[in-house]
């Protein structure tokens, strides 16, 4: 009991020395060690909670004498307790509430209560720890003659815990836990507490939204800290492995029936934390600097050493450290919620190591900013750990230029252990890909190295095998579109592969358009595919086989260049494949439909078909628009390019009226 004490109220030692930059005031040091230096951490003790009241094996009937009758009712120990409660200022309700949720409080009484009853010590009882009652200067009668319901009444008075004790139960802290914390937090009296609580459970859990991505992210930040902890992170991390000792680990962190008594066991100086003077103040805090209400919880269960911290003093100061390395106060809500840790002094004194590495890679502290802007979690990364990535980018060919764009875009890089990293470069090796493209596709999408091999990639490749994608045209696919491998396939996958096939198309055919053009699947339904098949269709008349023949259709503008150029080539009664019509770059396509070959000395219609405006001027302003340089030293295009409205060396078009 002497070590859990210990353990528990490391605030009983002597303050330590306050570092340069002041750390955040926790009273209660840790009660397990840090995973990192102990990989293994010792088992909590699973909560007992207090069974039925014990009763004597020859009991008869209830009665008021208790050496008449012994056995002990449980609502009458219930009642005792309340009875406790209301005397310490509950309220009826709560005081009822309480001693309901109390079963091992009010067990440890009528254990107390048996074994005097058994013994017959309730004289000596009477003048030991009964005899600071002071009942009116003597006991009412012979304690003896006494019933159980006022035995249990006096035994509890005796114990001088005021109602916290079964007040701490009743949250579910465990019984021996909470005679230890009681009598540093019942000076705030019994009916403060009770309004604190409230307010705590108030504060930390009442929306739910957030729970599920509460204890992900602490799972998230445990698992990627690889720095020395501070006491503050130290007692964090044994906030968080006492929750991974039970069913559901800090997966359960946002949900306060399950967190709030270790929460509480961890940092009972919560309990002594002054609404009106201290909470509220942080709360409004956090909201100025850009935290939503709803998302404060958060921030306060992923670090509840902020709890404690007075803002002026601990919270500011090391706001204003960020800001003097060049983070804008905008962006310190955004990584305080994303990454609460950024108020620890590990982390900040990390980010002055951090900086120092990138200098000697000769990597921009820029970068750096970037990076831990989007991804803070990098900032409980250490500086060995980066390097040991950052040599693997290096194998793959990955020169310091290059692995800009792969950090700034995907700084969570940084946290992959070697072999994690390893997987997924080898995962391309089995596909066939050599070293040298698998660089080429870290640099092109790095968020694949940050994907698991088993449960992400490798099931994108088996769906694709499954619907009939031959497995020796995976390389090529992959090499095209790697993108592919981050599409999901039960939202955007399946969709469009089902889209496709109700237009109807064969799976053969999809295959087929799929190893042609990878991209194909990567093109939105609803602002893609649909339109710019029913344009094919029913417009330009064309049959659903010519995009298996050329998928890349889907990649160009409808507005841009589809529609444009049908329009001029139905003007001059040109019929021709969609290899024909789109595989030219503007240039080749005006100089073999656009007047180089003749066909702009036949009389121009003013409109074609169904209204349509002359598109041959549309795709010479076009081509005016993006080949300016090249065409206007093209004596012959000029006076077509003013004829159709273009004011050469203005960019603008003048009022023109088409005969």
């Amino acid at each position: 009991m002497a070590t859990a004490a210990v353990a528990t109220f490391g605030f009983l030692h002597p303050p330590m020395r306050k570092p340069a930059i002041s750390p955040l005031y926790i009273l209660p040091l840790p009660t397990q060690p840090h995973s990192k230096t102990h990989p293994r951490p010792l088992p909590l003790p699973r909560r007992r909670r207090g069974g039925p009241i014990a009763a004597f094996p020859n009991a008869t009937s209830p009665s008021t004498n208790a050496s008449a009758s012994p056995t002990y009712d449980v609502r009458e120990a219930e009642a005792a307790v309340a009875e406790l409660l209301r005397e310490g200022g509950a309220s009826p309700a709560d005081a009822a509430a309480i001693a309901a949720r109390a079963p091992a409080y009010a067990a440890m009484l009528a254990d107390g209560v048996r074994e005097l009853d058994e013994l017959g010590l309730w004289d000596s009882w009477s003048s030991g720890a009964g005899a600071r009652l002071s009942l009116s200067g003597a006991i009412e009668m012979e304690m003896g003659r006494l019933g159980f319901r006022r035995k249990m009444y006096l035994m509890g008075r005796s114990r001088r815990d005021h109602g916290v004790v079964p007040l701490l139960e009743s949250l579910g802290v465990r019984l021996s836990s909470a005679k230890l914390i009681a009598p540093y937090v019942a000076a705030a009296g019994l009916t403060v507490l009770i309004d604190r609580v409230k307010f705590l459970k108030e504060m930390l859990f009442s929306s739910s939204d957030y729970a599920i991505l509460i204890g992900r992210n602490a799972k998230r930040m445990m698992t990627h800290l690889s720095i020395p902890a501070d006491d503050a992170l130290q007692s964090t991390l044994s906030f968080f492995e006492k929750m991974e000792a039970r069913y559901g680990g800090v997966s359960m962190l946002g949900h306060g029936d399950v967190s709030f008594p270790y929460l509480i066991e961890s940092f009972p100086m919560l309990l002594l934390c002054s609404e009106d003077n201290h909470l509220k103040l942080l709360v409004d805090f956090l909201e100025h600097i850009g935290i939503p209400k709803p998302k404060i919880a958060s921030v306060l269960l992923l670090y509840p050493p902020i709890i404690f911290s007075d803002v002026e003093n601990d919270i500011k100061p090391r706001i204003r450290e960020w800001e003097k390395v060049g983070i804008e106060q905008g962006y310190i809500g955004r990584m305080l919620l994303k990454y609460p840790w950024i108020l620890s002094t590990s982390v900040i004194e990390n980010y002055s190591q951090m900086l120092l590495f990138f200098n000697r890679k000769k990597i921009s502290s820029t970068v750096l900013g970037i990076a831990v802007k989007s991804w803070p979690h990098i900032l409980g990364c250490s500086s060995k750990r980066m390097n040991s990535i950052l040599e693997l980018f290096h194998d793959l060919g990955i020169s310091k230029k290059m692995v800009v764009p792969v950090i700034t875009s995907s700084p969570q890089l940084l946290l992959r252990k070697p072999d994690q990293f390893m997987q997924n470069v080898l995962f391309f090796r089995e596909m066939g890909v050599d070293k040298k493209t698998t660089g080429k596709i870290l640099c092109r999408s790095p968020e694949i190295f940050a994907s698991n091999v088993d449960n992400t990639l490798k099931k994108k490749i088996d769906f694709l095998i499954n619907f009939g994608v031959s497995k020796d045209h995976l390389p090529r696919i992959i090499r095209k579109y790697p993108e592919l491998l981050l599409l999901d396939i039960n939202h955007t996958l399946l969709p469009r592969m089902n889209y496709l096939l109700e237009v109807g198309l064969s799976k053969k055919d999809l295959c087929s358009m799929i190893f042609r053009f990878s991209p194909l699947l990567g093109y939105s339904i609803e602002l893609v595919m649909k339109p710019k098949l029913e344009f094919l269709l029913r417009t330009m008349k064309k049959p659903l086989k010519a995009v298996v023949e050329y998928p890349r259709y889907f990649s160009y503008s409808l507005e841009g260049k589809i529609k444009p150029r049908f329009w001029v080539l139905q003007s001059r009664n040109i019929d021709c494949t969609l290899t024909e019509m789109f595989a030219k770059n503007d240039e080749l396509f005006a100089e073999e439909y656009l007047g180089l070959g003749g066909l702009l000395e036949k009389p121009l219609q003013s409109s074609i078909g169904d209204g349509k405006p002359l598109s041959q001027c549309l795709v010479l302003r076009r081509i005016a628009k993006h080949w300016v340089l090249r065409i206007l030293l093209h004596s012959r295009f000029k006076k077509k390019l003013q004829r159709c409205g273009f004011q050469l060396g203005t960019g603008r078009r003048t009022p023109h009226t088409f005969v």
